[in-house]
């Protein structure tokens, strides 16, 4: 399954791999292997680029062009085998222990798995007629296969495979935070300060890679970091520097991309053959999460403040698996996961997502990738993934199952604002992160069309003012240029920031970028440039704008221009502006309900399950970064979406990791879920931005299918009082009670067996609760548990009037590391067709608060 860039067409990433060619000759070694096998580093880039066509074409010639498959077979995997294969003893992970990766019954285990592999492809196919990419032995039991597609119908087939799928693609998920969040005053100093908060806890980052050399992974302005022994990741070196990519602070560095390869997607000219962040998102994700303390965001010769990671002093292990142009690949991405969890790492981040739901599978649940992060979860690696960026539309989410915690966006406190003033007076807002017009005197407006230098060249698209020498610098020194929004900023071929240079080149005194049109995938983010300009995103404001200029523009018969009359000046947009109705939902943030399976039925299972901050979040950047138009060649960026949430609650894990090294990763998610907040700073309901009729932003009231169970609190988080934890077994029995979903088929992807088909999906022991389709009266069961001391809960609840709910007892003794039984129930009253919202509240005698959310949509019985 591929990843993409959201930003990248689909038409762009298969390309010309298809599936229905097959291949008759046999190489004993195919010639590209032998040269992995030298494993010689050359300096020569036409010489590695040579290698890699050689490569690729032979791989085709080999192979044909087929298409990658995932494969899961019989056997368990090495975290949940329970023995019983003569000669090796049970490997299976507790999550109350740590799994040991090195040992020699592991070793020995996942070494039996991969030669079942090599054996089952070698006993049904021809040698050279297909390649293995990955064997994957610690998560799942299976391997990823370039073949084509009649060998992958007959590997479907053959005795003792279970599940053969199609790779799919996915996609990417895209400071002041800290304090926003109140870490630098309410949560460093309980672990020690920042140079200690995170101490000693990994974050694994599936991404784009990383810049080793920017200041935020710097290791030598803080105190030495020590040897980490039980993380066991490796450090690939750059074959162009012959540098290592690990400092200390970056403990792991590794790429993925044999599917990539396999697919005919990659090059290494752009793509980079190593850990190095040619995009910018995977630089981005972690410098929010773990990046140091204070580093100044500098950009333009202004200082916007100074970045900081949630755990600064957590360490940093890099795993691959996005590239520039084509996204990755899901094969690549299990890779990823599995080898993280072997190396050792406390936390993942997944700041990407496939592109649709699963379609081989009944259920969303049910797919390697989810397989392998629910097996992640049994041996204790806390899973952070973005929800996904296509709100504000209901059923967008890519992150499903309930052992994972999946991030929606927030906008926080900080906007950024600016307004331009015209000579008639009127005052039109826009964004612009840029500097005044001198003195704040007024210059006068020229429009790009009104200065080209030869109505020819209007086949550049001259108006989007990214070619200078297309236009008359003698018209438009010491003039504010007039330029048009053009689908190009949608698509990324043209940035505000190229308006500033042209805008500089020419000798104007700034510039305007009118939004004329609405186009479908806008994001209108203030860019930060040296040259006063402004950016007008509404559309009737940019009606105002050019009727003015056309009204005081005086032309000749022909309608060329002869005196321009226009006057404007541009006012300060370099402060922020600081907001009491903060956190909001934020626009792009994907929304709920959670669907069960292709045909989007509604799920037994709330999601997104929190908010973090994900809207215009400062963070480091790479030089060579791609991803965003307006940040090529700078240190930092300002970027959006939920890939910039995902990794504020890895950061966060990290923390509560750190204070309570045993707690499971389902403890840590409840921890973050029943503390959260949600209400704004203004201490009123939570909102979220949606569109109006008519396009324009406008904020409605939030539900939890906006934020799940609310805007995470790090404070409260540290310290919940009762914790609802689930185990593997009770992840197992959530599939097993999800309707229509064959039990064969969790065996084939999970490896493990359904005991029993009772219960339904809702009794699991998270901390929601969610009925899609009630009828009559349902109760079920919450667990807590106590992490503080003994403590006396009074529990209330509340619910909109179409559904009763009630819990029992009222009232709740817990003694410290007991658990207690908590009964609800809910009951139709009347049947209105939508769902209705709740929750219950526990309020401890100690000052403890522990609230679930409640959804539930009422049927006739």
């Amino acid at each position: 399954m591929p990843i993409r860039s959201d930003a990248v067409s689909d038409s762009l990433l298969r390309f010309g791999v298809s599936g229905n060619s097959r291949f008759v000759g046999v190489f004993k070694k195919p010639c590209w292997l032998m040269f992995l096998d030298l494993n010689v580093s050359f300096s020569d880039m036409k010489v590695k680029e040579l290698i890699w066509i050689l490569f690729a074409l032979t791989l085709r010639s080999v192979l044909g062009y087929g298409d990658i498959y995932i494969v899961t077979i019989e056997g368990e995997p090495v975290v949940s085998y329970s023995g019983g294969v003569e000669g090796y003893v049970a490997t299976r992970a507790d999550l109350a222990e740590e799994l040991d990766i090195t040992s020699e019954t592991v070793t020995s285990y996942s070494l039996y798995l991969e030669k079942q592999h090599d054996e089952l492809l070698d006993s049904l196919f021809e040698v050279g007629t297909y390649k293995k990419l990955y064997s994957y032995r610690h998560l799942i039991n299976g391997f990823a296969v370039h073949m084509s597609a009649e060998q992958a119908e007959a590997l479907s087939r053959a005795p003792g495979v279970k599940y053969v799928e199609k790779d799919m693609k996915v996609k990417k998920l895209t400071t002041h935070t800290p304090k926003f969040l109140g870490l630098p005053t309410e949560v460093w100093p309980t672990g020690g300060g920042f140079d200690r908060a995170g101490e000693d806890i990994v974050i694994g980052f599936v991404d784009s890679g990383i810049y080793p050399k920017h200041p935020s992974f710097s290791a030598h302005n803080t105190e030495p970091y020590g040897p980490l022994p039980r993380y066991r990741g490796k450090c690939e070196i750059d074959l162009d520097t012959r540098k290592n990519f690990c400092n200390g602070k970056i403990i792991g560095a590794q790429h993925f991309a044999r599917a990539a390869i396999a697919a005919g997607a990659f090059n290494p000219t752009v793509d980079f053959a190593s850990p190095l962040d040619g995009d910018g998102h995977g630089t981005h994700t972690a410098a929010i999460a773990a990046g140091n303390n204070g580093i100044p965001v500098r950009l333009h010769g202004h200082e916007f403040g100074k970045a900081s990671g949630m755990a600064p002093r957590a360490r940093i292990a890099v795993y691959k698996v996005l590239y520039r142009l084509f996204g990755g690949f899901v094969s690549d991405v299990v890779a990823a996961i599995e080898q993280a969890v072997q190396d050792g790492v406390d936390i993942l981040n997944l700041s990407v997502g496939p592109n649709s739901p699963p379609t081989n599978t009944k259920t969303t649940f049910l797919n390697p990738f989810d397989a392998a992060l629910l097996s992640a979860v049994k041996a204790g690696v806390f899973v952070a993934q973005a929800a996904g960026n296509g709100g504000p539309f209901p059923k967008t989410l890519v992150s499903f199952s309930p052992w994972i915690a999946s991030v929606a966006a927030a906008v926080d406190d900080r906007r950024y604002r600016n307004h331009i003033t015209l000579g008639n007076g009127k005052i039109l807002p826009g964004l612009g992160l840029s500097p005044s017009t001198p003195s704040n005197r007024s210059f006068n407006l020229v429009a790009a069309n009104d200065v080209l230098l030869d109505s020819s060249v209007m086949k550049y698209s001259p108006l989007d003012c990214q070619r200078p020498e297309l236009l008359n610098k003698k018209m438009v020194v010491g003039k504010i240029l007039l330029c048009g929004y053009s689908f190009n900023f949608v698509s990324g071929t043209a940035s505000v920031n190229k308006v500033s240079e042209t805008a500089r080149s020419l000798g104007a005194a700034g510039f305007v970028v009118a939004v004329e049109n609405s186009f479908p995938g806008a994001k209108f983010d203030p860019a930060p440039v040296n040259t006063p300009g402004i950016l007008i995103t509404d559309v009737s404001k940019s009606k105002e704008l050019i009727e003015y200029y056309s009204t005081a523009t005086k032309r000749d018969w022909a309608g060329r221009p002869t005196s321009f009359e226009a006057v404007a000046s541009i006012a300060d947009g370099l402060a922020p502006i600081l907001y009491k109705s903060a956190p909001q939902v934020a626009l792009f943030s994907s929304r709920g309900p959670d669907v069960k399976d292709f045909s989007f039925q509604d799920a037994d299972v709330l999601k997104p399950d929190i908010l973090a901050p994900g809207s215009l979040i400062w963070a480091a950047w790479t030089p060579n970064g791609t991803d965003e138009a307006d940040y090529v060649g700078e240190g930092f960026a300002m970027v959006s979406g939920t890939s910039m949430a995902a990794p504020h609650i890895a950061g966060i894990a990290a923390l509560i990791k750190q204070k309570h090294p045993r707690w499971s990763p389902s403890a840590i998610k409840s921890a973050l879920m029943t503390t959260s907040t949600t209400l704004d700073r203004a201490g009123r309901p939570l909102q979220a931005q949606q569109y109006s009729g008519s396009e324009t932003l406008t904020l409605v009231p939030a539900t939890p299918f906006d934020y799940g169970s609310g805007a995470v609190n790090p404070k409260a988080a540290l310290d919940p009082g009762l914790i609802l934890d689930a185990s593997y077994e009770d992840y197992i029995r959530f599939l097993c009670s999800v309707p229509d979903v064959d039990p064969r088929e969790i065996h084939n992807i999970t490896s493990s067996a359904c005991n029993t088909t009772h219960g339904q999906p809702a009794d699991l022991n998270i901390p929601s609760i969610t009925i899609s389709h009630l009828k009559g009266t349902q109760t079920i069961k919450r667990t807590v548990t106590n992490v503080a001391d003994t403590e006396t809960y009074t529990i209330t609840t509340r619910m909109s009037p179409e559904i009763a709910l009630e819990a029992s007892p009222q009232a709740v003794t817990v003694i410290s590391g007991a658990s207690r039984v908590i009964s609800v129930s809910l009951t139709v009253r009347s049947v209105t067709g939508g769902y209705s919202f709740g929750e219950i509240l526990m309020k401890g005698n100690r000052g403890h608060k522990v609230r679930i959310p409640v959804v539930a949509m009422g049927y006739n019985s």
